[in-house]
């Protein structure tokens, strides 16, 4: 292996080009788009807006800003840009501010050059020194971003009118590179102002002294809509600046939600196998979806994709603790279990309702519809025949967060029909907890569409299922 070039010399005989960081990202992209390669692979649902927008504003040279409620995968998107830049680029040695050695811009590089000439040293930095992220928060000051006078450079000796004082933040810091800022409404004005300044007029203003500093950079921010657009939290001249603007949104169908939760959760920790039924995970993002419709959630809060995937975790964690507790084989999470997600879930999202007590009630009312979508689009036309005649004569069978798969299906005896209830349900590999969680399925889809009853047992956490003394027809 060649060892790359080491002084400004080797650098220039090794016809190196020198190009800024929007043309470097441009050829990397227009290199990807070429070969087919995926530019984001673990971004989902945002192939058909999101992502040609991104592309658009990369080869258009634009800084950029992401719009989005919260949990919309923006800085996960900001994050994936940098796997477009090159994966090493010169730098003159020990420099603060990533100078390329054909062009220096701080007065130690500067100094450095004309001192040493071709024989200035040159090391090599890769992407992750040249990305930044900061959070905007109302305590964040110019030293953080811009930088300020260093005391011990000026206990040492130095004047303040030497810019060799100066301690540079973050943005000089990534020179060269890509600065995310998040949240950036959240930004104090007159950072904002600040921010503007080094990016559009290139010159540093630290305690009423001037340091011109032509940086290169690509300046990505994310904001709420709602801040954006409405109550202009954003200073007019860095607005101005962000010459493409993509617009986020949540996963539009439940099969691009799992796929995200499958991405994205985190499984128990243990040597206790957990397997979670695809219905199942089909229920927990209807629920998600359920409530981004619902009327009684705020929307301009939103509802995010960490609502679903923490669900999941959740769910998980409730079906290892009753393997645990029972000593069954095998984790499997159930409807029994959901009612105990639900109520970690309460302080979540954000309703509009100022009733006391109505949040659990409208979560409830939102995971029933949940549960009946999954329930008819799994299983419309399924013959329940034999399920429900087990309930003639008044049997009942119970459930809860404790009982386990074995004693719920002790219950039932031999159920005919049984294979083509887990087949229905995409359940390939039949188990007693795979079983117990798709007939449970079935006897809540049911009751939701009024051929079963259900009570509350005795103990809480517990129902029981029995016949419907109604006689309205069913729904589903």
């Amino acid at each position: 292996m060649v060892a790359p070039p080491s002084t400004l010399r080797e650098l220039r005989a090794s016809g190196h080009v020198d190009r800024t960081v929007k043309e470097e990202l441009r050829a990397n992209l227009l290199a990807r788009l070429a070969g087919a390669r995926p530019m984001f692979p673990s971004i989902v649902g945002f192939d058909e807006r999101v992502l040609p927008a991104l592309e658009r504003g990369i080869l258009a040279g634009h800084d950029l800003i992401l719009l989005g409620e919260r949990g919309q995968a923006k800085t996960r998107l900001i994050r994936h840009l940098v796997d477009l830049m090159d994966e090493a680029t010169p730098v003159i040695s020990g420099c603060e501010v990533n100078d390329h050695p054909f062009r220096p811009i701080c007065a130690r590089c500067r100094a450095l050059v004309a001192e040493r000439g071709e024989e200035t040293p040159v090391a090599w930095i890769g992407p992750d020194r040249r990305y930044a992220e900061k959070l905007a928060t109302p305590d964040t000051s110019v030293a953080d971003l811009i930088g300020d006078v260093d005391p011990i450079r000026v206990a040492e000796g130095r004047y303040l009118s030497d810019e060799m004082t100066i301690h540079y933040g973050l943005v000089p810091r990534t020179n060269r590179g890509i600065v995310a800022i998040n949240e950036l409404p959240d930004l104090p004005e007159r950072i904002q102002v600040a921010l503007f300044n080094i990016l559009e007029e290139r010159d540093v203003q630290i305690r009423g002294y001037r340091i011109r500093l032509p940086l290169d950079l690509l300046l990505v921010a994310t904001a709420n809509p709602e801040d954006y657009t409405h109550r202009g939290r954003i200073v007019s001249p860095l607005k101005d600046r962000f010459g493409t603007q993509v617009r986020t949104h949540y996963p539009e169908t439940i099969d691009e939600e799992v796929l995200i939760m499958d991405q994205e959760a985190r499984p128990p920790a243990g040597d206790l196998p957990v397997r979670v039924p695809a219905f199942m995970k089909e229920v927990l993002a209807s629920l998600t979806q359920e409530l981004r419709r619902s009327p009684h959630v705020n929307q301009r809060s939103g509802v995010s994709v960490r609502f679903s995937i923490g669900n999941l975790e959740a769910l998980a964690a409730a079906a290892v603790r009753r393997a645990g507790r029972s000593g069954e084989p095998e984790a499997v999470p159930r409807p029994c279990d959901l009612p105990s997600v639900l109520a970690g879930s309460v302080g979540r999202i954000e309703l509009e309702t100022v009733e006391e007590g109505r949040e659990e009630e409208i979560l409830d009312r939102a995971l029933a519809g949940a549960v009946l979508r999954v329930f008819r689009r799994r299983l419309p036309g399924f013959d329940f025949a034999p399920l429900l005649g087990r309930f003639d004569g008044g049997f009942s069978a119970g459930t809860s967060d404790l009982t386990t798969a074995g004693e719920f299906l002790d219950q039932f005896g031999e159920l005919p029909g049984l294979a083509r209830l887990l087949g229905r349900l995409g359940i390939e590999e039949e188990s007693p907890g795979s079983a117990a969680a798709a007939v449970e399925f079935a006897l809540e889809g049911l009751h939701l569409s009024r051929r079963l009853n259900k009570d509350a047992g005795e103990r809480a956490g517990e129902v029981r299922y029995g016949s419907a003394s109604s006689t309205q027809p069913p729904t589903g």
